[in-house]
């Protein structure tokens, strides 16, 4: 990342004036950031704030890889995109607001998800990478493909009221692996969209991702390689945990790991997955199946003595209640098991049918063999059926 040999165009000068004054910054380090490519994985809450920074600050070239469309539900947090983006593609959007903010800053835009098949690909030929993605296989995908291309990693997470930030895959730090070295069971770490999350919390540690991500470019001192940052939005507090590098992780440790793996297989994801192989009014003793909404209608509608359990939170619970279900949330099912009927059909729901999936698996693999998922949750039971369940 040496600097262009350019100079900077008249209204550049003025656009980036108060970088140019700063000791240890000036025209050398503006320079730098003009000719650094940063890629940012997700347009979403942790990527906005980062994306209008390193935009505004006169990062070149901003790669973005995103697959999703703006929802209203992004709204309290995602402000790359406003209310006339609903329904549009999250990367025009993105590149509609950047270009906005700053029309010198090139964006290159990947519509796609980060898949072990295009990771390398991607990210091969960027100088630092900002991760902004929701989800664990992402995580330890950016993260290994970082290792193994020896491009910084610049991590951040946030739940509820707190948040993490870090810096990883450095020459001499540690890596994600070497902090969480397996992920967590399946629904065991409920969502953004499931547990909540505080609107500017994204905002606060996306703009600490841009600060370290400006920092690797100028090649400061300083940065948090080695320091995992925890931020409690609710206290405003900040504290910091040391995080060294562990010798024995497979990825940048024994280098074990020279390949990107089935991150969904590795986080779990698979295994239990429920499928339509059965005949949805049959016993099922192999494993759950998928119920569609329509079925599930045809069952009720019929009188069939269906349970239908419902492991959401309580607050989705008031929300959108299901009517005629039973709330156990999924972290509290292993001790509820033994309340269940083993005489009657049960139907797990969450909200999209990704927690309910794991909560059937669990109920299998206790011995029951009548167990059913709704696929797709309460939100497509809205939509299908019963439109005066509410969407959230």
């Amino acid at each position: 990342m040496s600097p262009s040999l350019d100079g900077l165009a008249p209204d550049e000068l003025l656009r980036y004036g108060r970088h140019l004054s700063l000791p240890g910054f000036g025209l050398a380090g503006q320079q730098r950031l003009r000719a650094a490519r940063v890629l940012l994985i997700g347009a979403g809450g942790l990527g906005s704030p980062a994306a209008l920074y390193l935009a505004a600050a006169g990062v070149g070239t901003l790669g973005i890889v995103d697959d999703d469309a703006v929802d209203l539900s992004n709204l309290q947090r995602q402000l790359l995109h406003g209310t006339s983006d609903i329904g549009r593609s999250k990367l025009e959007s993105a590149r509609d607001r950047l270009r906005e903010t700053n029309p010198h800053v090139h964006v290159e835009a990947y519509d796609t998800r980060l898949t072990s098949v295009n990771a390398l690909e991607i990210i091969r030929g960027y100088d630092v990478v900002v991760d902004g993605t929701d989800n664990f296989p992402t995580r330890y995908l950016s993260n290994d493909a970082c290792v193994l291309l020896g491009v910084p990693n610049v991590y951040g997470s946030v739940f509820r009221y707190e948040g993490q930030a870090s810096v990883f895959a450095t020459p001499d730090g540690p890596c994600y692996r070497c902090l969480f070295r397996e992920p967590p069971p399946p629904g065991m770490v409920p969502t953004c969209a499931e547990g909540g999350v505080l609107g500017v919390l994204p905002g606060l540690v996306g703009v600490i991702q841009a600060t370290e991500t400006i920092k690797l470019i100028l090649g400061v001192p300083g940065t948090l390689a080695g320091r995992l940052l925890l931020v409690d939005a609710w206290r405003m507090r900040f504290r910091e945990i040391a995080v060294q590098r562990d010798p024995s992780c497979p990825a940048c440790g024994t280098r074990e790991l020279r390949e990107l793996i089935d991150y969904e297989e590795f986080c779990g994801l698979r295994r239990g997955a429920s499928t339509m192989t059965e005949s949805p009014g049959a016993p099922n003793a192999a494993r759950p199946i998928d119920l569609t909404p329509e079925e599930l209608r045809g069952k009720l509608e019929r009188g069939e003595p269906v349970f239908v359990l419902d492991v959401r939170e309580p607050w989705e619970d008031e929300v959108a209640p299901f009517p005629g279900s039973h709330l156990v949330p999924l972290q509290t099912l292993p001790g509820a098991i033994a309340s269940l009927p083993r005489d009657r059909e049960i139907v797990t729901l969450c909200h999209h049918g990704i927690r309910s999936a794991h909560a059937a698996a669990l109920l299998h693999e206790a011995g029951f063999d009548r167990v059913f998922n709704l696929v797709g949750g309460t939100d497509r039971w809205s939509a299908e059926v019963d439109p005066t369940v509410p969407r959230y």
